[in-house]
C-alpha cells in the first residue's frame, strides 16, 4: 500500500527530496548543494548535469532516510527555481549550454531593445510581467543568438527549452527514451511567452523574441499525471509524476493559501510574496507581477499577485563566501545580535538590479551611512534588516493593488528560524508574522499537487487541516522600524539607481 508522496525541490543553491506522509509531515529528506558559476559580472549559471545527478542521489537518500521503498510512494511532485533557463538536445539529453539562472542579468541590452518606444510594459497586459532580465523568454533568445549551432538545432527539432521542472520531469520519465516534455501553468507564466487568459504560448511574442514554438514544452496543469518514472531511474519503479509548481507557487499551496486574499512570504535565496487573487487576473499598478497561483487538473486556474525580491538569503551567503565574515549562515544571528542597532548603515543588495516594486536593472548594490563607528555586527544586522525592509516595500505595493490591507503574513523558508530577523520583520510590517509547524512548505506544496492528482489527498480541506501554527511574532508598536528606519531605507535605495549606464555593453 502506498503511504507517502515524494517531493523534489530543485532550488537555486541545492536540490532536495522530501518524503511526506498523509499528515503533511516530512518523514525523510536528503539535500545536496550544487556549484554556482559566475563567468562574468552579472552572469549566473548552473551545470544541469550536476543537478540531474544530484537529483538522483537525493531521491535515493530520502527514501533511505524514510525507511521507504519505491512501492511506498504514491506519486512524485516537482518544484523548482523558476525562470532558470536550459536548452538541450532531446535525442541525447546533452545541454547546449549551462542553465542561465534567474538572477542572471546578461539579457539587459536585449530587454531595452525589446522595450523600444513602447516601454518595459510592452507585453504586460498579456503576460502580467514587465520586460526584465529575470524571465525565461529573453534568456532563450540569448542562448539561440549566442551559443553556436543552437538556432540551427532548434529549427531542425534538435533543441528544446525547459525551466528546471521540465528538465527533471523529462529525465525522470525516460529522457531521450520517451521523456515527457511538459511544464505547468505556473512555470510557463514566468517565461513572458504565455498568455494569462488562454494559458497557451503566445505566437506573436514568441515571434518577436525569436523563439520557435516547436522548442517549447506542452503547458499542463499543476496537478495531473504527466508520465511515470522508469525502472532504470532512481525510483527503480514506475511511479506517477503528477505535480509541478514553480517554487513560490508551491510554497503558496504548501501554506494552503487557497482563498482569495491569503498571502505568504518565502525567505530563501530571494524573497517572494504571493497573494491569491482567485479566478481574477489583477493587473498591478505598483510594480508587482501578475502570475498563475496554481491550476489543479481541470479546475479553473487561480491567479496571484507576486512581489519578487532578488537577494535576501543570498546576501547572507555573500557575507559568508565572499567576505568570509562568518563561517556558516547560522552565525549571522549572533553577530547581528552583538549590537543594539544597525549603527546608521543600510545595505541595499541590488547585485542583479532591483526587482519588485522598482524593476531597475540599472541599480547595483550599496552600503550607505558608513562611519568609523561601524563594525562587523552592524554590517551583519544591516544584512538581515535588508530582507525585512524589502519585504515591507512589497507588502506596501500589495496592499495598494489589492485594496485591502493584509492582516497577517504566513512565512516559510530557511530564514524564518532567525529569531532576530522575524522580530524585526513583524516590527517593520506592523502585522503579525506566522510560521507554520511544517516550514518546508515549498516541497510540501509539490507533494500536495501530486497527491491531489492521484487521490492521496481528496480535497483541499484535507490539506488545510494539516496546517498548524508553530510561532507568531507580534509587532512592537513602539519600534522605530516601521517609521524612521524605513524612511532611511527608502532613501538608501535611491542611491543605487542609474549605476549601470544603458549604453554600456
Amino acid at each position: 500500500m502506498t503511504k507517502y508522496i515524494a517531493a523534489i525541490d530543485q532550488g537555486t543553491t541545492s536540490t532536495r527530496c522530501l518524503i511526506f506522509n498523509h499528515s503533511g509531515e516530512p518523514v525523510g529528506a536528503h539535500q545536496l548543494e550544487h556549484q554556482q558559476i559566475y563567468p562574468q559580472p552579472g552572469w549566473v549559471e548552473h551545470d544541469p548535469l550536476e543537478i540531474r545527478t544530484n537529483t538522483e542521489k537525493v531521491i535515493v537518500g530520502a527514501l533511505q532516510a524514510a525507511g521507504a521503498g519505491p512501492e511506498d510512494i504514491a506519486a512524485v511532485g516537482i518544484t523548482n527555481q523558476r525562470e532558470t533557463t536550459l536548452v538541450w538536445d532531446p535525442t541525447t539529453g546533452q545541454p547546449y549550454y549551462n542553465a542561465v539562472v534567474w538572477q542572471d542579468t546578461r539579457t539587459d541590452q536585449l530587454i531595452h531593445s525589446l522595450a523600444g518606444k513602447e516601454g518595459l510594459d510592452r507585453f504586460r497586459k498579456k503576460v502580467g510581467l514587465p520586460l526584465a532580465t529575470y524571465f525565461s523568454g529573453p534568456k532563450i533568445a540569448w542562448i539561440l543568438a549566442n551559443v553556436p549551432g543552437v538556432r540551427e538545432a532548434a529549427e531542425a527539432g534538435r533543441a528544446v527549452f525547459g525551466n528546471m521542472d521540465t528538465w527533471l520531469i523529462w529525465n525522470l520519465t525516460g529522457g531521450p527514451k520517451g521523456g515527457v516534455h511538459v511544464t505547468d501553468v505556473t512555470n510557463a507564466s514566468r517565461t513572458m511567452l504565455m498568455d494569462l487568459e488562454t494559458l497557451d504560448w503566445d505566437e506573436e511574442i514568441c515571434r518577436i523574441m525569436g523563439v520557435p514554438l516547436a522548442m517549447l514544452p506542452q503547458i499542463r496543469s499543476s496537478a495531473e499525471v504527466y508520465g511515470k518514472t522508469t525502472a532504470v531511474g532512481p525510483f527503480r519503479e514506475e511511479i506517477p509524476v503528477a505535480g509541478d509548481l514553480g517554487d513560490q507557487q508551491a510554497a503558496t499551496v504548501g501554506q494552503t493559501c487557497f482563498e482569495p486574499g491569503e498571502a505568504k512570504n518565502t525567505y530563501g535565496t530571494g524573497c517572494f510574496m504571493i497573494l491569491n487573487t482567485g479566478e481574477e487576473i489583477v493587473q498591478s499598478r505598483h510594480g508587482l507581477l501578475t502570475t498563475l497561483c496554481y491550476r489543479f487538473g481541470e479546475e479553473k486556474p487561480v491567479y496571484a499577485l507576486e512581489g519578487s525580491i532578488a537577494i535576501t538569503g543570498a546576501l547572507v551567503q555573500w557575507l559568508r563566501d565572499n567576505l568570509k565574515m562568518i563561517s556558516s549562515s547560522a552565525e549571522i544571528e549572533d553577530l547581528a545580535g552583538s549590537v543594539e542597532d544597525n549603527g546608521g548603515i543600510y545595505f541595499v543588495p541590488a547585485f542583479s538590479g532591483l526587482f519588485a516594486p522598482y524593476w531597475r536593472s540599472d541599480a547595483r548594490g550599496a552600503i550607505v551611512g558608513l562611519t568609523r563607528y561601524v563594525n562587523r555586527g552592524h554590517i551583519a544586522r544591516a544584512v538581515l534588516e535588508a530582507t525585512a525592509f524589502q519585504t515591507r516595500e512589497v507588502l506596501d505595493a500589495m496592499n495598494a493593488d489589492a485594496g485591502v490591507p493584509l492582516k497577517a503574513l504566513k512565512v516559510d523558508g530557511g530564514m524564518v528560524y532567525n529569531e532576530l530577523l522575524m522580530v524585526f520583520q513583524a516590527d517593520v510590517l506592523g502585522v503579525p508574522v506566522i510560521r507554520p509547524r511544517v516550514a518546508e512548505t515549498t516541497a510540501l506544496g509539490a507533494a500536495y499537487a501530486a497527491g491531489y492528482a492521484v487521490g492521496f489527498w481528496k480535497t483541499k480541506e484535507e490539506m488545510k487541516r494539516n496546517w498548524q501554527v508553530d510561532k507568531i511574532w507580534q509587532p512592537d508598536p513602539d519600534s522605530p522600524a516601521a517609521t524612521e528606519l524605513y524612511r532611511e531605507w527608502k532613501k538608501a535605495v535611491t542611491r543605487t539607481f542609474n549605476w549601470v549606464e544603458q549604453d554600456e555593453s
